[in-house]
């Protein structure tokens, strides 16, 4: 009988798998910034993150980190979380993206969230890209 995703896994190790998925994916620099800023209040919300979306979610084999990228822009884009969507754009294109596929990422989106969001994700990626 398999066993559930996870059982058998202690938290330190949830949080090792993660640190590094959330590493590669957002770059050291970034995650050096995240862990440097916590305090005592978001210690611990750090330590979630780093454990449950990133030790949980994105090391489940059901996705690759292409579409998990593409889940995820859509989802900040639909919700309106830019400081957030800056830092996954970048993170795309280390997750295998082209700024191309982004730029359908973001046209797709304009249909189901919306064309003022869709703007203002393609203001946000020339920022983080660049205005070619």
């Amino acid at each position: 009988m398999s066993r559930p995703r996870g059982e058998g896994i202690t938290d330190g190790e949830r949080y090792d798998n993660g640190m590094v998925v959330r590493r590669e994916v957002l770059s050291d620099a970034h995650v050096d910034r995240a862990t440097a800023n916590r305090t005592e209040m978001t210690e611990e919300f750090q330590d979630f993150i780093s454990r449950y979306a990133w030790g949980e979610i994105w090391t489940r084999p059901g996705l690759d980190r292409r579409s998990r990228s593409i889940a995820v822009i859509t989802a900040l884009i639909a919700r309106g979380h830019h400081e957030e969507l800056a830092m996954h754009l970048r993170a795309a294109l280390r997750n295998g993206l082209t700024v191309d596929e982004v730029k359908e990422v973001i046209l797709q989106s304009a249909i189901y969230c919306g064309v003022p969001d869709a703007n203002t994700a393609f203001r946000i990626a020339q920022e983080v890209y660049g205005s070619d």
